[in-house]
């Protein structure tokens, strides 16, 4: 066990953006990590615990770790708690925030409650509305707008959102396929993105849902509700020994990859810019797109959405997914529009695939976060999917943990102080990143 004793030398205490920080420093290692002010304990790990620890300038922090890597994280720690305030004199920054969910306003107005030199100096206006043409008059006055994966930013938005003098995009995910990109450049717009959280959240969901598929773990749910204990029609198949294909290995891909290694599975991937390091290491081996294809008993999708030629619109289309073994399983937890829906209904009604999970899929965006439950949804894309017992879907929840929640939350405030104060922009520079 290692501790450090730290004093608050910020005149505005240990407030939400130092929180912040040294959650997303703890949360890099396995140990545990606990701080620790005037009797009052918080989890290292936790925004939340952190803030409400109150501690203010003067007091001491003790921080105590323990755990396998503990000496490691206390060095990382130091250095995120020898916090020197931020001496920046800047306008607040006004942003309008769309798609409002209750666990939204939890962790942006803990992290924007602050004002002034060293906090993210931000005000935010919450919205319950999703940005869409009719609502994107909501954002005149704003600096910015904060959107999600189901808004729209498409041509005629970001017209609108120049015309109100909107210059920031902040978006709180890694997807930008939603943008107009293009257009924004033009209007000199800011696009920034989240492009990490958590891709273990991501890679954990798709490897559940795809065992729920697998072994019918809806079906034999409902059935032992309704005390049917009989297991035909719950026939799954083991993972030990099968072959995995990881199309996209960037760091949610690297994890499901490593997942699928703990099941026993040999993991073959496709990427357009293979890493070379993870072949080295043994964790896979890249093949051609093909080749993936005809020998993969799992196929996980972790590819960005581009458009256009050589891009991964409709990774998946009819020939892809003819090219597959009539017993493969499919799980998407990236985005909906890598797999072609028509193509993948018409397989699925021949009776392929043993197992499809679903996360995303093409045709989701009037459901995604929505209570539909009292519609009828009979001619939706949604529904045809449903109607076969090989399938498995959830409403784009993979991302959807505390643990990714913070980090959402944390990369998107400090997207917009950099934007602020104009400070480096880094990889969350979408037009930057994307349009060299």
């Amino acid at each position: 066990m290692k501790s450090y004793d730290y004093m608050i030398v910020g005149p505005t205490g240990f407030h939400a953006r130092p929180a912040a920080m040294l959650v997303q420093c703890c949360s890099e290692f396995k140990s545990q990590v606990t701080v620790s002010c005037d009797g009052k304990k918080a989890d290292g790990k936790s925004i939340l615990q952190l803030t409400a620890l109150s501690a203010k300038y003067g007091q001491m922090l003790t921080v105590t770790v323990e755990g396998e890597d503990e000496d490691k994280a206390i060095e990382a720690i130091k250095a995120v708690l020898v916090f020197h305030e931020d001496k920046a004199d800047t306008k607040e920054l006004k942003i309008a925030f769309f798609g409002t969910k209750d666990y939204d306003k939890t962790f942006f107005t803990e992290l924007t409650k602050e004002k002034g030199q060293g906090t993210y100096n931000s005000d935010i206006t919450f919205f319950n509305a999703r940005l869409t043409a009719e609502t994107v008059s909501l954002a005149q006055g704003f600096d910015a707008v904060c959107i999600f994966v189901n808004d729209d930013c498409s041509t005629p938005i970001v017209e609108k959102l120049n015309e109100y003098g909107v210059k920031l995009i902040l978006l709180r995910c890694a997807g930008f396929n939603n943008v107009d990109l293009k257009k924004a450049k033009e209007f000199g717009m800011t696009v920034l993105r989240v492009p990490a959280y958590s891709p273990y959240a991501v890679a954990e969901h798709g490897m559940a849902i795809l065992q729920q598929c697998n072994r019918r773990l809806h079906k034999a749910y409902n059935r032992v509700k309704d005390n049917n204990f009989a297991l035909s029609g719950l026939l799954g198949v083991d993972l030990h020994n099968k072959v995995a294909g990881i199309l996209g290995t960037g760091r949610i891909g690297q994890c499901m990859a490593n997942i699928c290694k703990g099941y026993g599975m040999t993991v073959i991937a496709w990427d357009a810019y293979p890493n070379q390091s993870l072949v080295d290491s043994g964790l896979l081996t890249y093949v051609s797109k093909e080749e993936l294809y005809q020998k993969a008993d799992l196929i996980s999708l972790h590819a960005p959405l581009i458009m256009g030629e050589n891009g991964t619109y409709h990774l998946l289309d009819d020939e892809a997914l003819g090219m597959m073994k009539d017993t493969a399983m499919i799980v998407n937890t990236a985005r909906g529009p890598l797999i072609d829906t028509e193509a993948l209904i018409k397989y699925l009604k021949q009776g392929k695939f043993h197992a499809v999970a679903l996360d995303v899929y093409e045709g989701e965006d009037e459901n995604v976060y929505t209570d539909r439950s009292d519609e009828n949804l009979s001619s939706s894309v949604t529904a045809r999917i449903n109607m076969f017992p090989n399938v498995v879907m959830t409403s784009h929840q993979a991302f959807f943990t505390s643990e990714a929640l913070q980090a959402i939350a944390t990369v998107t405030m400090e997207n917009a102080r950099n934007f602020n104060e104009k400070n480096n922009l880094g990889p969350a520079d979408v037009i930057a990143t994307m349009l060299r």
